[in-house]
């Protein structure tokens, strides 16, 4: 469903002269079809699952912040202004971001329902997180509060 999104996204922006949108678009495709090679290789035909799709949206928005902070570094400004429209046309296909009291009300319920006790459990909570809520969690952040919880 995300794959046919951005493909109907990238139609959208070449009908309207959309130049920015039909680049980043096009990044996102192309980046989407080498994993989807690389998937192929190991005998998955069907390439990757949405969650992997939304994996993939969060480590370029992840990049373009990285670039953001260099680029205020440095002075160009022009090339922060790019690195900002692509980050928010990639945001337009990531599901809405859990608020920071909901991340911790739902690691709290995922503790108790793991009966995790401690540090040992964190890999299998983060797991289980990943699994579930894939593009809606800032995992860093999650990480930090699962290792509080847990201490």
């Amino acid at each position: 469903m995300l794959r046919e999104r951005l493909n109907n996204a990238l139609k959208t922006a070449m009908k309207a002269k959309e130049k920015r949108a039909v680049a980043t678009l096009r990044l996102i495709l192309a980046a989407l079809k080498d994993r989807d090679i690389m998937v192929r290789t190991k005998g998955n035909l069907d390439g990757i699952a949405d969650d992997e799709i939304l994996g993939m949206l969060l480590s370029m928005i992840k990049q373009r912040a990285e670039s953001i902070s260099m680029y205020e570094k440095a002075g160009r400004l022009e090339l922060v202004e790019r690195e900002a429209e692509e980050t928010a046309i990639i945001q337009r296909f990531l599901p809405e971001q859990m608020s920071e009291k909901e991340m911790m009300d739902t690691i709290t319920d995922l503790i108790v329902e793991l009966d995790a006790k401690n540090l040992k459990d964190m890999g299998r909570t983060m797991a289980t997180l990943k699994e579930r809520f894939a593009g809606r969690v800032d995992f860093s952040k999650a990480s930090a509060m699962v290792k509080e919880q847990l201490i």
